[in-house]
């Protein structure tokens, strides 16, 4: 059985190595290809530090966090969690930089790469279609999936939204005759259907040359 673990963070900045913490931690799950439902992991998570400027990016608010727990209140349960699963993560450094650095604080030298196998679905976008954006935005967009209630990031919320697209990318099979890819239908947990949609380039012709037309046909002189 595939276990997929997809994880998003909202930390308090963008460097952990300037002091900034997590703040949420939001993860759900896919099992054989289906998202479900009852095995969610979310948390809030009390920083030590004010969220600043990062509060106009995920909403959540010094006073909302007040009475939170600390990350080495939750880090059990949340590696328990995740252990043995593959992790999704959309720009996997970022999120795993604040994760190992919030270990780190506790004394534990262990990764979080040493628990789980990573898949970056932001290298992953890339490779199936560079020279595009690569945001989440982007991609509900492109795999026509409602992110409508994305109105500030969220780390649940981004989660779920980014195993829809996980799902897509992942999902489809193309086709030579036709203008466009389109993937296998998956159904998500909302029983909506997610269709993938990629365009393929014009097949490159390689015509023989003198060599290889006159060794063609030498070989059937010789039948």
């Amino acid at each position: 059985m595939e276990r997929l673990i997809v994880l998003d963070t909202e930390t308090t900045g963008i460097e952990p190595s300037e002091g900034h913490r997590i703040i949420e931690i939001g993860c759900t799950e896919i099992v054989d290809r289906q998202i479900t439902e009852n095995n969610e992991y979310h948390e809030y998570i009390q920083p030590s530090r004010n969220v600043g400027d990062s509060v106009r990016i995920h909403g959540i608010t010094d006073k909302f966090l007040t009475d939170k727990p600390k990350f080495e209140a939750v880090v059990k349960t949340f590696l328990t969690y995740i252990e043995g699963a593959t992790l999704i993560i959309h720009n996997a450094p970022f999120d795993l930089g604040f994760l190992n650095h919030e270990l780190k604080l506790m004394g534990i030298d262990e990764r979080i790469e040493d628990k789980c196998s990573i898949i970056d679905s932001l290298e992953l976008s890339k490779q199936q279609r560079p020279g595009t954006l690569h945001n989440l935005d982007s991609l509900c967009r492109r795999f026509e999936i409602d992110s409508s209630a994305r109105t500030v990031h969220g780390a649940l919320l981004d989660a779920k939204i980014l195993a829809q697209v996980y799902l897509a990318m992942t999902g489809g099979q193309s086709t030579l005759f036709g203008n466009e890819q389109i993937a296998n239908k998956q159904v998500n947990n909302t029983n909506n259907i997610i269709r993938v949609e990629r365009a393929i380039g014009k097949i490159k012709v390689v015509y023989a040359n003198e060599r290889e037309l006159a060794a063609h046909t030498s070989y059937f002189e010789k039948i």
